[in-house]
Formats: C-alpha cells, structure tokens, sequence
C-alpha cells in the first residue's frame, strides 16, 4: 500500500473480530516502532504487547470500553522521562517520542490491514498497577490492534487552509 493511502486510509476502529494476529504481523509493527524516530535518538520507550484474552480483566480497570478487549492484542507505549532528551527550556520530550512510536505501530497495523484505535483517555494509575509497569516508565497510549469488525468512514478533517500558516 502505498503511504499517503495508508495514512488517508487509517481510522480508529471500534470493532474488532476475534481472529488472530499472525506473529509475522506483530513482527512488522514492533519493527517499524523500533526504528521510530525520538529526541537526540534516545529511544527513551518501552513497548507493552498484551495478549487480550489472558488480561482482559486487567485491561477492563485500564480502559473500560468493551470493544477494547475485543482485539486479540493489545499495545501500550510507555516514555521513560527520566531516560529522555530534554531541551534547553526543560521541555522533556518524553511524550513526544513516545507519540511518534504509537503513530509508527498504527501505521504500519494500517499497512498490513490491521485496525487500530489511539486510546489516551485511560486510567494511568489502573495501568500501571495493573499490567505491573515499573516506577520510571509512564503510559502514555494504548491501542487494540485485530481486524476490523466493520469498516467506519473516515471523521471530516479541516482544510488545508484551516490548518497551515505559511510564514
């Protein structure tokens, strides 16, 4: 699939069928996060890989939506802060490198036909007790990855026009 198809194509799926994600798939979307691009190429992040259906109580106290647990696989980016480039204001961009990797998973899952959906409005604390994070790492978003039940169209987006200032 060609890139700008992959990113004009990807949308956040709220549906998810119970059929497996071949490991070849996880393989390719942990390798397309590991090569994201980070700050001064700390790669100040952790990748959490979640087997749905051995943690599906777990997940349930991190985000409480059903079709959350629908996926067979579940992805949390975590940022180190502590391990980050921090620039000379004190701006740690811990989130932002931990942002570019979920963006490398979802587009890659999206690639290879897979659904996802950005999920930041979960319980920090829940998922750190629960799926046992450790102390320095911070989650910072989640993502089911599976196939689609059903295929959503896209939201409208702003124009260019709303959204760029040449200067």
């Amino acid at each position: 699939m060609d890139f700008l198809e992959v990113v004009k194509g990807r949308y956040s799926v709220r549906g998810y069928k119970p059929d497996p994600v071949e490991p070849e798939k996880l393989t390719a979307i942990l390798e397309a996060a590991r090569v994201a691009p980070t700050a001064s190429n700390r790669q100040a992040f952790k990748i959490i890989v979640i087997d749905t259906a051995a943690h599906r109580d777990e997940l349930k106290k991190v985000y409480s939506r059903e079709w959350f647990v629908e996926a067979p696989v579940v992805i949390g980016v975590c940022s180190i802060p502590g391990q980050s480039w921090v620039r000379s204001d004190d701006k740690n961009y811990s989130d932002v490198d931990a942002a570019i990797v979920m963006d490398h998973i979802i587009l890659a899952a999206t690639a290879l036909g897979l659904g996802t959906c950005w999920v930041g409005a979960f319980n920090p604390a829940a998922a750190k007790e629960r799926l046992g994070l450790e102390d320095a790492w911070e989650p910072v978003a989640f993502t089911p990855i599976g196939y689609p039940r059903a295929s959503n169209p896209n939201r409208p987006k702003k124009s260019l026009e709303e959204l760029v200032t040449y200067i």
